[in-house]
């Protein structure tokens, strides 16, 4: 007996991937107040599987691995986010000395808008001491509220440890949840695409932050040797942001020449950063991320830029962290399958042809 196969036309192909398109971004924003602690539990948890893993061979229980792996994300983010805020608040001191030379500028400038525009924009009066004093103090107080921001909410940021959790103690139902989802495929081929999966995103995980001490240890080498106060945590700032491609370098960058500019008396200084953090990134995009992170999660630099301006556009600072471990999994994902696997071609890095499959065979004369 002959199966009928039922084919759609491909422009209502066309219409179905539209439609699942635009239902999944809407899905992602209005989800977002939960998606984004899930998504960033199963980020911590695929960082601590190992440790966790270890842990259970030497006998401890998965519950407590997963207790002791979740206090450890709680300590390393709490302190990470503890230096950042008492720097940025130390920043308040150092404006008795610069608010000077600030209000030397914006004279300047309001004299230069009134000798062309007949217009005094005024800006001397915001520059003295106790309103930028206000405006630092404000701004380094609200850094809890940008990470709340960040996660969506206060239950969010309570939310990623939970999800953490359950993430480390149902990890193998997990594995078997996908096994039956492809049944039609070898069900150890499928736990191995699963465990190559999670080293891939830890290897990625991990070489992104070798990465990120290294390139914490020069910014600081750089910024001590040109004598920028708060060398170290500009230095480590600007590693921390790397972690966002191509957006994040920029900002890391940003502060220290500001704040070089506003305390050194000369203009060498603000260009003297901006020179070593380009030598710096040449370094980084040349040397450290080919050799570190190398090709982990294998996708292309044109999906990659996408996926940051999509991501943050719906999630903010979190959908640009989170976005390109999230389409290293989507491309692993589609290679289990044949009818998918267009999709992670798409994702993909492109294969060059070898010499031998483009030259065409010599004719016999």
């Amino acid at each position: 007996m002959q199966h009928q196969h039922f084919s759609m036309p491909a422009y209502l192909k066309a219409l179905t991937v539209m439609v699942f398109v635009i239902v999944l971004v809407f899905f992602l924003i209005v989800g977002k107040s939960l998606l984004i602690p899930l998504f960033l539990g199963g980020f911590f948890a695929i960082l601590f599987t190992p440790f966790c893993i270890w842990m259970e061979k030497h006998k401890t229980p998965k519950i407590l691995a997963a207790v002791i792996s979740l206090l450890s994300m709680v300590l390393l983010v709490g302190a990470i986010f503890s230096f950042i805020i008492g720097n940025v608040a130390s920043f308040t001191k150092d404006f008795d000395d610069v608010s000077g030379k600030v209000l030397g500028y914006a004279e300047q400038v309001d004299q230069w808008f009134l000798d062309n525009f007949q217009e005094d924009p005024e800006i001397r009066k915001k520059t003295n001491s106790a309103y930028l004093k206000g405006v630092l103090t404000e701004n380094s107080s609200s850094i809890s509220g940008f990470a709340l921001k960040t996660v969506g909410s206060l239950s969010g940021l309570v939310l990623i440890p939970v999800f953490m959790f359950f993430f480390l103690v149902y990890r193998e139902h997990l594995t078997e949840m996908m096994v039956m989802i492809y049944r039609d495929r070898d069900p150890l081929l499928v736990k191995m695409r699963i465990s190559s999966l999670r080293k891939v995103i830890q290897n990625y995980i991990v070489g992104v932050g070798k990465v990120m001490v290294i390139l914490a240890i020069l910014n600081i080498i750089a910024y001590s040797a040109l004598g920028i106060k708060h060398a170290i945590f500009f230095g480590i700032l600007g590693a921390i942001l790397n972690i966002i491609p191509y957006i994040g370098p920029f900002f890391g960058v940003l502060l220290p020449i500001i704040y070089s500019f506003l305390t050194k008396d000369s203009l060498f200084y603000p260009i003297a950063v901006l020179a070593c953090y380009q030598v710096i990134q040449m370094l980084e995009g040349n040397v450290l991320t080919p050799k570190i992170v190398g090709g982990n999660v294998n996708l292309n630099a044109f999906i990659t830029f996408l996926g940051l301006i999509i991501g943050g556009t719906i999630w903010g600072v979190a959908g640009m962290i989170l976005v390109i471990p999230a389409l290293a999994i989507l491309r692993e994902i589609f290679e289990l399958s044949e009818n998918t696997k267009p999709f992670a071609l798409l994702l993909g890095e492109e294969k060059e042809n070898k010499k031998t499959d483009i030259q065409p065979k010599n004719e016999e004369n």
